[in-house]
Formats: C-alpha cells, sequence, structure tokens
C-alpha cells in the first residue's frame, strides 16, 4: 500500500531567502526518509500554491494526503487558513492536516544547534580563546557548557500572533526552556505583542546575565525575522533561523507519521 503523500504548506513570502530556505528544509525531509514523497505547496506569495498541487496530485490518481502546516504555532493559519484551502480540494483526495510543528523538545534542541553554530559555547563564552574538543574528547565539556549556560540569558524571539494561545505557548517554551540550565530565557515578539527583542535583551542586561543570546524562532528568514536581527544589536550572540536543521526535519517526520496513523487506520493496514 502506497504512503501518503506529504505536502508540506508553507506561508511564503515575497523575500526569495524563505522559499530557499522551504526547499532547503523538504530536501533534508526527504533525504532523511528515502521513498517518501514529499510536495510543496505556499498560501501566498511563491509558487506552486497549495490549490495547484493538490490538483496536480488528484490528476496523477494520488489518493491519500498528510497536509503539514509549515508553522510552529497554532495560530490563524493553521486554524483558518490552511482548513480553508484543504476544504476546496479535489473530492477525490482524502487529505488529513497534520499538527504544527511546534512545540516539540527538537525544536528546543535545533534553537541550541543554532545558537552553538553562532559561536555560543565554552570555547568562546568562557576560555575566550582555548579552542575545546567535541565532547567526546573532552570530559569536562559537560560541566562547562552547565556555567556556561547558567552565565547565559536568551531571548527566545518569535514572530508574534495576536492569537492568545500561540503567545501563551511562547511563554510556556520559555520557561520550559530555562530549566535546562540557562541564567533566563525570555521571550519576545517581533510583531502584534510585546516585549521586542531589545527590550527583552535589555530586561536580561538589568538581571545581571553575563551574556546575552538571541535565538529566533522562526523557520525561515524574511521581514520580521529581520526585524528580529536589528534587536538583537546589543546582544552577544544572534543565531540564525532554525531553517533546514535535521531536528527540524525529523519534527515534519514526527507529524507526519501522526497524521498517517489514522489514514492507514481508515484503510485497514
Amino acid at each position: 500500500m502506497r504512503r501518503p503523500v506529504l505536502l508540506v504548506i508553507a506561508h511564503g513570502s515575497r523575500d526569495p531567502r524563505h522559499a530557499a530556505t522551504v526547499h532547503a528544509l523538504v530536501r533534508r525531509v526527504r533525504a532523511m526518509r528515502p521513498g517518501l514523497r514529499v510536495e510543496t505547496g505556499f498560501l501566498d506569495f511563491n509558487v506552486p500554491s497549495v490549490p495547484a498541487v493538490l490538483e496536480s496530485l488528484a490528476a496523477e490518481g494520488v489518493r491519500d494526503v498528510v497536509a503539514l502546516p509549515l508553522l510552529l504555532n497554532r495560530a490563524f493559519h493553521a486554524k483558518a487558513d490552511i482548513p480553508a484551502v484543504l476544504r476546496e480540494a479535489p473530492s477525490r483526495l482524502r487529505i488529513r492536516q497534520a499538527e504544527v510543528l511546534g512545540p516539540s523538545p527538537l525544536l528546543t534542541a535545533a534553537l541550541e544547534r543554532r545558537l552553538y553554530e553562532a559561536g555560543l559555547s565554552p570555547a568562546t563564552a568562557l576560555s575566550r580563546g582555548t579552542t575545546l574538543g567535541p565532547p567526546a574528547e573532552n570530559p569536562s565539556w559537560r560541566s562547562q557548557v552547565g556555567r556556561m549556560k547558567s552565565s547565559t540569558g536568551v531571548v527566545l524571539a518569535s514572530a508574534g500572533s495576536t492569537d492568545p494561545e500561540a503567545i501563551a505557548v511562547i511563554a510556556e517554551i520559555a520557561r520550559e526552556w530555562r530549566h535546562t540550565g540557562w541564567c533566563a530565557v525570555r521571550p519576545a515578539f517581533a510583531s502584534a505583542s510585546l516585549p521586542r527583542t531589545e527590550e527583552a535583551v535589555r530586561e536580561l542586561r538589568a538581571l545581571g546575565c553575563a551574556r546575552v543570546a538571541v535565538a529566533p524562532y522562526v523557520l525561515a528568514p524574511g521581514f520580521l525575522p529581520d526585524r528580529i536581527a536589528r534587536g538583537a544589536a546589543e546582544a552577544d550572540v544572534l543565531a540564525d533561523v532554525l531553517g533546514p536543521a535535521p531536528e527540524v526535519a525529523r519534527v515534519l517526520l514526527e507529524r507526519y507519521d501522526g497524521a498517517r496513523v489514522p489514514v492507514l487506520a481508515a484503510l485497514g493496514a
């Protein structure tokens, strides 16, 4: 029996970096799950559009599709926009909408990956010039990471939303992440909600954190991530967007698997 096609639904942007990042992430997903058909559709600005992809799949004779919102939070697009588009799909398609990506421990791991890639590490934050080996070669790595985290405040910078549920989820992620050893973690928003990134950076400075790092909780570059970057001007470290991090690709596959199981059960698989 054929596996359902995975349709990744991205928001789209006038910024070409957005689509390029989405396609890079999809390529990683395909590499992780050879044989799985993965298609990409955009809600706006970019092609192919979601309706165009669905029409093409139906014309090919595809029956089952898992539609996966490439979104970190369950807000307006996941609750309204995407269901509305899917309701207009060709009737021969059986479509299940997967859950959004967040929250997930894998996304927290991806945030930390991006912080370390941006230069936040015991080697730079503690030794200031002393190069340490990877954990397997350095028995003291874990303790040094712990000391680094305990003196570093992190701004969890998201795009922002008018949806109270989405804002509450970001705040909860920040609280949970703080419990992994950081000096403090503060949520910030590029739009719709407060505080802004620069305000959270100043708050962490006032709190006494020796270093302040900004971790963008966004998937791809664009207007709001650029605003986050400008707000991080006074921070010590600015991480990259999550993009095609392997942890993000794993979350996509987890959400796909979670949505396809009811499809297979309904078919008697």
